[in-house]
């Protein structure tokens, strides 16, 4: 595990949100986890966010959870750092309980889901002392973070919230949803000079979020095209033509996330070699294959490669 002296350049770039891999009777196959940890890996990204929506947490027993992080942890063995959450519970008790045996797993970060902190309707003043309460519940061993999950329903972060977080020293990540540009402006002043990152979720603001400051980026686009994303993330300054022509394909194509995720995410990923099926918990996905949504995948696929190839071409 990263050191935390190195906290500062430790949550930034790309941060694929992981995909679970299940076999024919939707038990989670550690093999083809395997195989998609390396295909991260090699594609050249940051970080890795393991237990997340995309990962179908809602739908993991706490064992499964904590297993499936344990492995990742082991497979990547310090070769980037690793976040992760499985915080789905409603009872504060059983948060605590899954979020420190999560942390036993030796992550680098622990992951919070803000809609867990209070119910729809309650007020950003409960959700934000339901945070305080969480936080001195956690080991001061490992960094701690939000995400700003869509599931079951959406609670963005308050500006005391993410001020709070910032000045806290123990948050270090924040998985934005927020999908506006001027909110992003906002909390990246609110969290200047702090340990805390924003890991922007978006790929239509992704460019301009950027330019504005934020230094990362974690989303589901990342389980297709990872590679395109760390070049953007990596030259947007140096090779400014270039990285707008590739953030305007990037925000077109991240269109497909409308097209049965993680469905699709997991179809692709079976095409490359990396899964053996795209069996979901989610939603039943046997008859993905007869719709058009594949043929629509494999076009964005071959225009991402081609694009790929002229912009980041030396």
């Amino acid at each position: 595990m990263a050191q935390k002296q190195d906290a500062q350049q430790k949550y930034v770039g790309i941060w694929p949100v992981m995909l679970t891999p299940f076999d024919e009777k939707r038990e989670i196959d550690y093999d083809s986890l395997a195989r998609l940890i390396e295909w991260y890996l090699a594609a050249g990204v940051h970080g890795l966010f393991a237990a997340c929506q995309s990962s179908e947490m809602f739908f993991l027993s706490d064992r499964e959870t904590q297993q499936l992080v344990r492995f990742i942890v082991q497979q990547v063995d310090g070769r980037v750092p690793v976040v992760a959450s499985g915080h789905t519970a409603n009872s504060v008790a059983q948060q605590v309980d899954q979020l420190n045996g999560v942390a036993q797993s030796g992550v680098d970060g622990l992951i919070l889901i803000s809609n867990r902190l209070a119910l729809q309707g309650e007020s950003d003043e409960q959700a934000l002392q339901a945070l305080q309460t969480l936080t001195a519940q956690l080991p001061t061993s490992v960094d701690l973070g939000i995400y700003e999950c869509p599931y079951p329903y959406k609670r963005l972060l308050s500006d005391e919230t993410v001020a709070w977080c910032a000045q806290s020293q123990r948050y270090t990540f924040i998985k934005d949803t927020c999908c506006d540009l001027p909110t992003i402006r906002r909390r990246l002043a609110l969290s200047q000079g702090s340990r805390l990152h924003l890991a922007n979720a978006n790929s239509q603001t992704l460019l301009a979020s950027f330019q504005a400051g934020c230094q990362a980026y974690s989303g589901v686009m990342a389980n297709f095209h990872p590679q395109l994303y760390v070049w953007l993330y990596e030259n947007w300054r140096t090779h400014p033509e270039q990285a707008q022509a590739l953030a305007d394909y990037l925000a077109t194509a991240a269109l497909a996330e409308h097209l049965d995720y993680p469905a699709c995410a997991k179809y692709f990923q079976q095409q490359v070699g990396n899964f053996a099926t795209h069996a979901c918990r989610v939603r039943n996905s046997a008859g993905y294959a007869s719709t058009f949504f594949p043929a629509a995948i494999d076009s964005m696929m071959r225009l991402g490669e081609s694009l790929g190839q002229r912009v980041t071409k030396p």
